[in-house]
């Protein structure tokens, strides 16, 4: 047989070079000892011996040395060796160690054999099983099952106003929880303006408006939040009060309208633009709480209107006068005492209806002046100058509490300068076309979704008040604590000089 082989070919075959390799190496074998031919018999001290005898012979060659890598890197990746690097000697080599190896392996202990549990332990695995059962269970069921099946809060349907210092509870009734209002979220203004015709300026920070939202409860959702301070309960009664859900929606975006009409109106005039407003129906937005719980959570006493009138009813004329814009209702009950019965008639859901109401005093207004007692909707709409036109896409927000925050980014947007001062700052309040900030609600869940997106400084209505109700400033300060900075303002006025002592440029409103 020729002991020479030749390489030309792709990839040897590992059995013939082994053969050939076996021959051309061949040498003594040392003698084994009774412990080798005892672990691993005949066949596995044949294949020591071997691979003893070729790596002991590869040792010896320096040739062989300097071709070890590359049958080494075959036991990773095979088909990778090159049949002009390979030599015959090297492949049986490789190959015989990684017989060696993988029957030393095989040599294993012996594994003792496990003993059953005993009768008497077996039965605790009935109520570990049912314990583990229930543990996985009980989630899934309590996101499945709504609150209104076990969770239940008090309302009072009557009070005792004579009682001192405050109004006393003298009944209640149990009303099924059913949603919570909680954070929604904090967002830029500036991305949801368009404003054309006009020149307008960019500015390094921005103004965010915050939502919030009243979303229907699951038991889980109750347990998880059910001592956070940023949400509360609400049962049916509570979110839509005498409405339908298409009327609080309704009414929602009325208000969003009416909001941002206000906004434009205030910014345009500020930033020294002609604009006008247009006045339209008087649309009652909700009566006049005159007395309320001690808590602040619960109304004791509404306005006498209540008795007649709904939030969403059009008012068309009072006592004999035609009522078109808020200014006439106005000019009629100047001429009229508090405490006097007059003849109202307005529409509700497109159906004409009358009654008499017994007007009251606006509460906490010097000098006093007569009112129905009902806060309107504010339905103007703003008539801008010519070639300019301003758009805020709100999309299905509702409500009017952005009217600041959107105020506050048109001027920046139309004036020199930066107002933010580089900075982020959310806002939240109504404005009304004088420029007063109104109050809002869920003032503790909107601190919350400002804490939430990181930004440092809120401005709020001064007329929260400081009582310790969900809405007031101290619940609001107590959720965020000293993450976000609350300011109250009462006007537009007092926003902007806010804004200067933050590092915001100063604005001066046209005609101040």
């Amino acid at each position: 047989m020729s002991v020479s082989v030749t390489t030309n070919a792709a990839s040897p075959k590992a059995i013939s070079v082994a053969a050939i390799a076996a021959i051309q190496n061949a040498r003594a074998p040392p003698a084994t000892t009774a412990h080798t031919r005892f672990q691993n018999g005949v066949g596995a001290s044949s294949g020591v011996f071997l691979a003893t005898t070729l790596m002991f012979g590869l040792s010896l060659r320096g040739q062989a040395r300097a071709t070890s890598v590359p049958a080494l890197a075959g036991l990773r990746h095979p088909v990778a060796i090159s049949a002009t690097m390979a030599r015959p000697a090297i492949q049986p080599a490789a190959v015989v160690i990684s017989v060696t190896f993988t029957e030393m392996e095989m040599v294993m202990e012996p594994v003792a054999q496990l003993a059953a549990p005993s009768r008497k332990h077996r039965w605790w695995s009935i109520p570990l099983a049912t314990l583990g059962t229930a543990a996985v269970l009980a989630p899934l069921v309590a996101t499945l099952v709504p609150s209104t099946v076990f969770i239940d809060k008090s309302r009072c349907t009557e009070f005792d106003t004579a009682a001192e210092p405050t109004p006393r509870c003298v009944n209640e009734v149990d009303e099924a929880v059913e949603f919570a209002l909680v954070p929604a979220d904090a967002e830029p203004v500036l991305p949801r303006l368009e404003i054309e015709g006009v020149t307008t300026y960019d500015g390094d920070g921005d103004v965010y408006f915050v939502t919030i939202r009243q979303p229907p409860i699951t038991m889980l959702d109750w347990f998880v939040t059910r001592d956070n301070k940023a949400s509360r309960f609400f049962s049916h009664r509570d979110k839509y009060g005498d409405q339908t859900e298409d009327q609080l929606v309704q009414s929602g975006q009325r208000q969003m309208r009416s909001a941002k009409d206000n906004a434009m109106y205030v910014a345009l005039k500020a930033a020294g633009y002609d604009v006008t407003i247009r006045e339209g129906d008087v649309i009652i937005d909700f009566l006049l709480c005159l007395v309320a719980n001690e808590a602040g959570t619960e109304c004791v006493t509404f306005s006498p209107a209540d008795e007649l009138l709904d939030p969403g009813d059009v008012l068309k004329e009072v006592a004999g006068t035609k009522i078109d814009i808020i200014d006439d209702l106005s000019q009629v009950l100047d001429g009229i005492d508090a405490g006097e019965m007059i003849e109202v008639s307005f529409e509700r859901d497109g159906v004409a209806m009358s009654g008499q109401i017994e007007t009251i005093l606006a509460p906490g207004e010097d000098p006093p002046r007569t009112i129905i007692g009902f806060r309107p909707i504010d339905t103007t709409t703003v008539a801008l100058p010519e070639g300019l036109t301003v758009e805020v896409n709100t999309e299905s927000i509702g409500g009017p509490s952005a009217g600041l925050a959107f105020t506050l980014a048109l001027i920046d947007a139309l004036t020199e300068g930066d107002l933010m001062g580089g900075l982020d700052i959310a806002v939240t309040g109504t404005i009304d076309i004088e420029g007063n900030v109104g109050a809002i609600g869920g003032l503790n869940s909107k601190a919350s979704a400002v804490q939430q997106v990181g930004v440092r400084y809120f401005l709020v209505p001064f007329n929260q008040g400081e009582g310790d109700d969900a809405d007031g400033l101290p619940r609001a300060r107590a959720v965020v604590g000293d993450d976000v900075e609350i300011i109250p303002v009462k006007t537009l006025q007092e926003a902007l000089d806010a804004l200067v002592r933050l590092g915001g440029d100063p604005v001066k409103l046209s005609g101040a």
